[in-house]
């Protein structure tokens, strides 16, 4: 994970602290004599974590056992030993700071265990107490913090500047951060852009989700800000994904100097309402010539064209990498569904809107919105939704069709929902938030 360091904006910062590493052993040792040793190794005692403030010390102790004796730790060589001899009293300290400190530490413990080989990232905490303190008292309130710590210690980083960590920007500043951090990598190295993206993701919802926790961002605007990252990674992978295929086979005709090509979020995204595990419901839509074909050598349809770019951006977006996926992704709304063609023209989505659309996939219009791309191809989309939202309908066979789907929506998500009697699900049970949304979607 070391060489992540070099993707983000933080690299200068980094090395500056890799520069003199930590005082010796012996050093810290004359400033504390025999401090250390009771809170880490064979002295670690049930007496030392109590005297703490650790309630479930005995557990506790258990765990750090069996860190001590695991056999990670054991077969460290000497430079890392005495780094995670050093490290562990101030973790142990830290916690002690919290108002569950035993709860703190297990949440903390999975990141040493990952980093443990990798020391360096020890360092960086020891030489930056603050930045531990606030590793501390996050990973404390959120599990999900604490495990995303784990997956990608690489994001230790965040914690060196508690302004920016508590800190969301909004879509503009967004867009220049990731302008910045993407400017210096090669257009043509795909791997090095689906890493930046990767880290510019993590880095920043977690700096949401710090900035919810600590009260400094209100629960209405977190969504707001997870969406905006999401339509600002989707920019970018366009981008990348056309430069990487023009390259190949050239530009498609068409009419304007845009992409031709618009995204349109449905769901949460499209309602401006993305959680942190949330997937993307998108729709594709191109509008050059059918018969129209690129400029490039390798000369390809537009069709074909256009086709592959959609291709590009699910694998830019979907592939695996050392952070993770950027996300999900869900294409089943398109037209026709899993059926029918991955990008459409926007004549194509007039007529299936028009002619063959069920009455759910108007209802999916009306939280669908256009999330990056060309924004001429965008106002013919707008357009043909607007016709289909606005059309005259039966009332009472409108109603009776919402609730013939939401009943069998139910009965596929939600089966088993009286089996509990007293529970409720918040989000498919009878009265809860789908229920809302239909009724919504039908008043629209």
């Amino acid at each position: 994970d070391d060489y992540m360091f070099a993707l983000d904006r933080h690299r200068a910062r980094v090395a500056d602290h890799f520069n003199g590493l930590i005082a010796s052993p012996e050093d810290e040792q004359d400033q504390e004599p025999g401090r250390e040793a009771v809170l880490w190794g064979d002295g670690l005692s049930l007496e030392s974590l109590e005297g703490l403030g650790y309630r479930n010390a005995a557990e506790t102790l258990e765990q750090l056992q069996e860190l001590h004796r695991s056999p990670r730790v054991m077969t460290l060589q000497a430079e890392g030993k005495e780094r995670l001899e050093q490290f562990m009293p101030q973790l142990l300290r830290a916690c002690a700071d919290i108002d569950d400190p035993d709860l703190a530490l297990a949440r903390v413990l999975p990141l040493v265990v990952s980093v443990v080989r990798r020391s360096a990232y020890l360092v960086l905490l020891m030489e930056n107490p603050p930045a531990l303190r606030e590793l501390v008292t996050l990973c404390g309130a959120s599990p999900w913090i604490s495990e995303q710590m784990a997956r990608h210690p690489v994001l230790l980083d965040e914690f060196l500047d508690s302004g920016s960590l508590y800190s969301a920007p909004d879509k503009t500043l967004l867009q220049e951060e990731l302008q910045q951090q993407v400017a210096r990598l090669a257009t043509d190295d795909l791997e090095a852009q689906m890493d930046a993206l990767r880290y510019f993701k993590a880095s920043h919802v977690l700096r949401v989700a710090a900035s919810e926790l600590s009260g400094r961002l209100p629960l209405m605007q977190v969504s707001d800000k997870l969406t905006w990252i999401a339509e600002v990674i989707l920019d970018q992978v366009l981008a990348v994904a056309w430069a990487d295929l023009t390259r190949k086979y050239g530009e498609p005709r068409r009419d304007s100097e845009g992409y031709g090509f618009a995204i349109f979020g449905y769901g949460k995204l499209g309602g401006v309402e993305l959680g942190h595990g949330s997937d993307l419901d998108l729709v594709f839509v191109s509008d050059a010539a059918r018969q129209g074909v690129t400029d490039g050598e390798r000369s390809i349809d537009n069709t074909v064209f256009y086709t592959r770019l959609g291709q590009r951006m699910i694998h830019i977006l979907e592939t695996r990498m050392a952070l993770g996926q950027l996300y999900e992704i869900d294409m089943r709304l398109r037209p026709s569904g899993e059926s029918g063609m991955l990008v459409s023209t926007v004549q194509g989505f007039s007529s299936y809107q028009q002619e063959s659309a069920w009455t759910w996939e108007h209802q999916a219009l009306v939280r669908a919105r256009f999330v990056g791309g060309d924004p001429a191809v965008a106002s013919k989309v707008e357009q043909v939704r607007a016709e289909i939202l606005c059309q005259d309908r039966d009332e009472d066979e409108l109603a009776a069709e919402v609730v013939k789907m939401r009943r069998r929506m139910r009965e596929h998500l939600l089966p088993n929902e009286d089996a509990k009697e007293g529970e409720f699900h918040l989000k498919q049970g009878t009265g809860g938030i789908v229920d809302i949304e239909f009724m919504v979607q039908y008043a629209v």
